[in-house]
């Protein structure tokens, strides 16, 4: 089994900084892409920033120039910097990995729990 656990959310002001981190761990041979995506209520999940095991990366319009997607690779973890935080950002932040368990295996996206992250004063 593999498991992604995020860390790191919580209550912030209007232009502060949060550090989201999503560890995976189980049966792991390889992580493609990991990424994360924010559930606002009664929305769909919306892509905020992935990053390729290469690490190439991507980003939502709304977050570009504040956020910043990076990973450790031997520790299977990506980490989403959040700075001038707006309360716009407030959502449920998923971490999700594209994750093979063995050579043989098919990449399978794997998903984290969710942290709450909300801006307010």
């Amino acid at each position: 089994q593999v498991q992604l656990v995020e860390s790191g959310g919580g209550l912030v002001q209007p232009g502060g900084s949060l550090r989201l981190s999503c560890t995976a761990s189980g049966s792991i041979f390889s992580i493609n892409s990991m990424g994360w995506y924010r559930q606002f209520p009664g929305k769909e999940r919306e892509l905020v920033a992935v990053i390729t095991s290469g690490g190439s990366t991507v980003y939502a319009d709304s977050v570009k120039g504040r956020f910043t997607i990076s990973r450790d690779n031997p520790k299977n973890t990506v980490y989403l910097q959040m700075n001038s935080l707006k309360p716009e950002d407030t959502a449920v932040y998923y971490c999700v990995g594209d994750v093979k368990s063995s050579g043989h295996d098919p990449r399978i996206t794997r998903w984290g729990q969710g942290t709450q992250v909300t801006v307010s004063s």
